[in-house]
C-alpha cells in the first residue's frame, strides 16, 4: 500500500536503497560476520535476483532488508525514507509497502488458522479494514492466485505444498505492498509446480506493477525471470548486473563457478569434469584485508591475497571485485 506522505518530492526510478548494511553473530571479536557492507538498489518495477551457495548471507540480508533483524551497521530506504532507523509507529506503516514469501509456506501459516483469516492476518494487525471487509479481500485475492475462494475456510494442513505457496502470495499480497521479497520462495517445489509459480509471480508483477526481491541459490530460476542478479559471497556482493549480461559473460571467478554448477538437461552436453567445483573446501581461512575468495580461486594471482578488491564498473550497469578486471590482471577471464 504505497504511502503518498512519505516525501511530496517526485517519484525516483529508485524504489529501495540498500546502504553499508553489516551484521554479525556470536561473541564479539570471534563472531560471524553474515553480511559485510552489503549496498545495491531496486528499482520500481525490477526483479532484483540474489544469488548464492547456502551460507552465504542471503536470508540474513533479506531479513535486515525486511527490518526483522537490526543491522549492526547500514540502513535500508524506501523512496529515500530510512526504514532501519524509523521510530516503531512510522517504521510500522512502512512494512505495509515490503511483504516477503519464505521458503516453507506450511510452517509460516499459523495451523489454527483457516486460510481466509491468515490472508487478512496482515490487515488485522495493521488495524486496517472490517472483518466483512477483509474477508471480502482474502476471498478476491484467493481468486487472484488461483485457488477457490469458498476453500477459505479450509485449513493450511489440508493444501499442497504448491498451493500454500499461493497462499502465502495471496498474505503477502494483502497490504498491497511495492515491494515482496522471495525468500527460496520455489526452491522446495517440483518442477512442474515450480514453473506455475514463477509464472504466477511474473504475471502479478505486470498486474500490479511490483518490485521483486528474488534470494536462491539456483542461477538457472534467477536467469529466468531476473532484470538484475546480486551474486553473494561470504556476506558480500561480489558481482552486481543485468541478469543476462552476468550469466552470459560473469566478471568474478565465483560467478562462473556457479553458471559451471546448473545442470545441463541434454546428457551429451553435461560438463562432467569440474562441473561447479572450485578449489578448497574450507571457506574459513581469509585474511582480513583478502579477497573473500581468495583460498578457493583457481585464477588468484599476487594482489589477491593482499588486498581486498573494491566494486568497479566492468560494463554499462554491471560491476565486480575482482582483480582479473582491473589494470594489474594477467590476461584470461573468469
Amino acid at each position: 500500500m504505497s504511502d503518498a506522505t512519505l516525501s511530496d518530492k517526485p517519484l525516483s526510478d529508485t524504489l529501495l536503497e540498500v546502504v553499508g548494511l553489516s551484521k554479525s553473530f556470536g561473541a564479539r571479536g570471534g563472531g560471524v560476520k553474515a553480511v559485510a557492507g552489503v549496498d545495491f538498489t531496486l528499482r520500481r518495477g525490477e526483479t532484483l535476483g540474489l544469488v548464492g551457495e547456502s551460507g552465504c548471507g542471503k536470508s540474513t540480508l533479506s531479513r535486515l532488508v525486511l527490518s526483522l533483524l537490526d543491522p549492526d551497521a547500514g540502513q535500508v530506504r524506501i523512496d529515500g525514507v530510512d526504514f532501519t532507523h524509523a521510530p516503531e509507529r512510522r517504521k510500522r506503516e512502512m512494512r505495509r509497502r515490503i511483504q516477503v514469501v519464505f521458503q516453507d509456506a506450511l510452517s509460516s501459516l499459523n495451523p489454527r488458522m483457516p486460510i481466509g483469516i491468515n490472508i487478512a492476518e496482515p490487515m488485522r494487525l495493521q488495524g486496517l479494514g472490517t472483518t466483512a471487509s477483509r474477508r471480502a479481500e482474502a476471498r478476491r485475492l484467493l481468486g487472484l492466485v488461483g485457488l477457490r475462494p469458498e476453500h477459505e475456510d479450509r485449513y493450511p494442513h489440508e493444501f499442497s505444498g504448491g498451493q500454500c505457496q499461493r497462499i502465502a502470495i495471496a498474505r503477502a499480497l494483502m497490504l498491497q505492498p511495492d515491494i515482496i521479497v522471495f525468500d527460496e520462495a520455489v526452491s522446495a517445489l517440483d518442477v512442474s509446480i515450480r514453473a506455475q509459480i514463477l509464472r504466477l509471480i511474473l504475471d502479478l508483477q505486470r498486474q500490479f506493477g511490483l518490485s521483486y526481491i528474488f534470494i536462491s541459490h539456483d542461477l538457472g530460476v534467477i536467469r529466468r525471470i531476473c532484470d538484475r542478479v546480486a551474486v553473494m559471497y561470504l556476506g558480500q556482493i561480489v558481482e552486481i548486473g543485468p541478469a543476462d549480461a552476468v550469466c552470459r559473460e560473469p566478471r568474478h571467478p565465483y560467478t562462473a563457478a556457479l553458471l559451471r554448477a546448473i545442470p545441463i538437461a541434454d546428457p551429451r552436453r553435461m560438463r562432467v569434469e569440474g562441473l561447479g567445483q572450485i578449489e578448497g573446501d574450507s571457506v574459513g581461512a581469509v585474511k582480513p584485508d583478502a579477497c573473500p575468495f581468495e583460498p578457493r580461486c583457481p585464477m588468484r594471482f599476487d594482489p589477491c591475497d593482499k588486498r581486498r578488491p573494491a566494486m568497479i564498473d566492468v560494463a554499462p550497469d554491471h560491476q565486480a571485485a575482482c582483480y582479473l578486471n582491473g589494470p594489474d590482471a594477467h590476461g584470461g577471464s573468469p
